[in-house]
């Protein structure tokens, strides 16, 4: 019989005795069991804050990136393997995909994000704030990684989704993490740790598994760790308060089941694309997993006038879809994960069925292709109606985490934003509508009690990924019931796993903990000039001093006829009573433009090319007769990893534009970014 190991210190270890056995969704059959009891969980978090936190802590957020990355390509190649695994789950091919390659996608969008974040281990947030008049004293924030574990406790229902998604934020972080998947599918985890570990991608200590029930894992987390439960509201509030989480005030994120609603838009009417989108999406989100989703639609929002019209197009949509073994032609809907889920869903439906009608399916009679429905965890998908959603509450408070959802009538966009609310949290809710006023209502209105809204159309219906399909750039997570958490959201999520601390100090200390250069600070004058320079060789805060210009009315008019800007301000001196202008004004891209003619070095050097200005502001008016010059300073640098053996090493600065008149005041200030070339082109 096989036997599912934890991971943990190095090594592949066995806990004591069975506390779990697995079985297969479709047949029934055991195949085999797993168990973390004994383990030393003191010792596990201990090792992963010494051993793996100490190794991603130093490593910068472009290695981390890149470190990210490398192991998304490297479990695209070993896909196969998990899409076998998976199907013992219960799974069809389209929700092993979501689970597996939805998971890795994670990985390569958070790899993405190195991009947003400086080349150091740390991040340096916003800012800097002037706090004393003359401005040798400011403030910055700057975010470091915690110097403690993510302790991710995870639902059955994406092994390997739920996993990734919440490991790619920590490791981008520079945080370890101990992974706790639900035993029940916790098989399907280990074969995807395996290759992870084998792989040596990650430094050793980084990422650690329990196969178990994990029982006594939060009792040594500590104040630096932070600690993520999915799955149901009940269990996830039991471990948000207790004593070890109060006591050592660790941040905890809630994200729990919701009874989440979709809405169709009252100018969806029958016959429109919108509302044929509407019932196909619908039953999507009934189906896909079996219904087995924390975003998954348990509400289905119909104006009152089209409820016959969906109440048909949903049931003859459901009727022909297939239940049974995935590996069967035809089969669109798979297992629930477990029969012991098989008895909680049948519980909740016949609780709900004591105040609203069942309208399709059959809790004992439904056929199954390519099983024994009585082996294996399958359930039939259930529609009920409850035409007084007011009165009949129960829908609004009884979750039944499989295929099962309910349609209710609403008379008006405010009557739809209020019964969407009555489920007091969810992680998301959807509009179809063809009418941008009407989504704009509802998403005003309702958004306060949901994590995230799709508001779909025919326009975006294409390229939409749905309503259940969260989105690694996006946050994840929602009020109230839902758990009152927050987590993915691209930069957002990373920081989660940092800790925010204010520095205050004079401009030049502050540039040398940032690495950035903050104004105010020391300029030592670049020598030789900072475009001579390779990119290992320039220093934060060097400055070129440049040659000035004094701006002529002839420069003004040669501007405007080489760009066409003939804006009045520019142009026209008559034009000029009740502005701010005292005299025809410098145009502000022209201030730019000399800027550069005055700060480059044209010989060829190492600078192979500038891409870009960002945060360009022009200050103040600059009138013919006045005589600007530009300091030029190295503000910040980002190491850029080489494409392939054929790519030139070479590095991302962003210089520092300050252009200043003869009073010494600035008058533009801009940044640019430049590609510089590196000294060692085997870096």
């Amino acid at each position: 019989m096989q036997r599912y190991q934890n991971y943990a210190q190095g090594q592949w270890i066995d806990g004591d005795g069975v506390e779990t056995n697995l079985y297969n969704a479709i047949t029934g059959d055991k195949i085999g069991e797993a168990s973390s009891a004994g383990l030393d969980y003191d010792a596990i978090l201990t090792y992963g804050r010494k051993t793996g936190g100490e190794k991603l802590r130093k490593m910068t957020f472009q290695e981390r990136g890149r470190m990210l990355k490398a192991l998304a390509f490297h479990l695209l190649e070993k896909k196969r393997k998990y899409y076998e695994v998976s199907a013992l789950t219960g799974a069809t091919k389209i929700d092993s995909w979501i689970d597996i390659e939805g998971g890795i996608g994670n990985l390569f969008a958070n790899a993405s994000l190195r991009r947003q974040f400086p080349d150091l281990p740390y991040n340096v947030d916003g800012v800097a704030a002037p706090l004393s008049k003359e401005g040798s004293f400011i403030g910055h924030h700057i975010q470091v990684p915690k110097r403690g574990v993510a302790i991710h406790i995870n639902a059955f229902n994406f092994p390997i989704w739920g996993m990734l998604e919440k490991i790619a934020v920590n490791f981008m972080a520079g945080v370890p993490a101990v992974v706790k998947p639900s035993e029940y599918t916790c098989f399907l985890t280990e074969v995807m740790v395996r290759d992870i570990i084998d792989s040596k991608i990650l430094p050793e200590g980084s990422l650690q598994l329990i196969c178990g029930l994990g029982r006594g894992i939060i009792d040594h987390a500590t104040s630096e760790d932070v600690v993520t439960f999915t799955g149901s509201a009940h269990t996830g509030k039991i471990l948000k308060g207790s004593l070890r989480i109060l006591a050592e005030s660790i941040p905890f994120n809630l994200e729990a089941d919701s009874l989440n609603a979709t809405v169709l838009g009252k100018h969806a009417t029958p016959g429109t694309a919108e509302f044929d989108l509407f019932i196909k999406e619908t039953v999507k989100e009934i189906t896909i997993k079996a219904g087995q989703k924390c975003t998954a639609v348990r509400r289905i929002l119909v104006p009152e006038d089209f409820i016959e019209e969906v109440q048909k197009g949903i049931a003859a949509r459901l009727a022909s879809t297939v239940i049974g073994n995935p590996s069967e032609e035809g089969v669109r809907m798979g297992a629930l994960a477990t029969r012991t889920q098989v008895d909680r869903v049948r519980e909740n439906v016949e609780l709900l069925a004591k105040s609203q009608d069942i309208v399709f399916g059959d809790l004992d009679r439904f056929e199954v292709k390519g099983a024994d429905k009585d082996k294996g965890a399958f359930f039939s998908p259930i529609l009920f109606r409850n035409d007084d959603p007011y009165t009949n509450t129960d829908v609004h408070s009884i979750e039944a985490f499989g295929p099962v959802s309910t349609i209710m009538p609403y008379k008006n966009i405010d009557d739809a934003v209020e019964l969407s609310r009555m489920g007091k949290g969810s992680l998301v809710s959807s509009i179809v509508t063809p009418n941008d006023d009407e989504g704009k209502e509802f998403v005003i209105g309702a958004a306060s009690m949901h994590g995230r809204i799709l508001v779909l159309n025919k326009d975006c219906a294409k390229e939409s990924t749905g309503h259940g399909s969260p989105m690694p750039l996006l946050t994840h997570g929602g009020p109230g019931r839902a758990g009152g958490g927050e987590e993915m959201g691209g930069k957002r999520g990373v920081m989660h796993y940092m800790q925010r601390t204010a520095i205050q100090g004079h401009p030049t200390t502050i540039t040398k903990i940032t690495e950035q250069f903050q104004v105010g600070a020391e300029m030592p004058e670049a020598n030789p000039h900072v475009f001579r320079q390779h990119f290992e060789d320039l220093t934060i805060g060097d400055t070129v001093f440049t040659h000035k210009h004094t701006v002529t009315v002839t420069d003004i008019t040669n501007f405007a006829n080489v760009s066409g800007d003939n804006f009045y301000a520019h142009m026209d001196e008559t034009s000029l009573e009740g502005t701010i202008f005292e005299q025809r004004v410098a145009h502000g891209y022209f201030l730019l433009s000399k800027a550069a003619g005055l700060f480059v070095d044209p010989k060829k050097g190492p600078v192979l090319l500038n891409y870009g200005v960002e945060e360009a502001r022009f200050t103040k008016p600059v009138y013919p007769g006045a005589t600007v010059g530009v300091r030029f300073t190295v503000k910040e640098k980002i190491d850029q990893e080489k494409k392939d053996a054929d790519d030139i090493a070479k590095g991302i600065v962003k210089f520092l534009v300050d252009m200043f008149d003869e009073t010494g005041e600035t008058v533009a200030l801009a940044t640019i970014l430049t590609m510089v070339k590196k000294r060692d082109q085997s870096a």
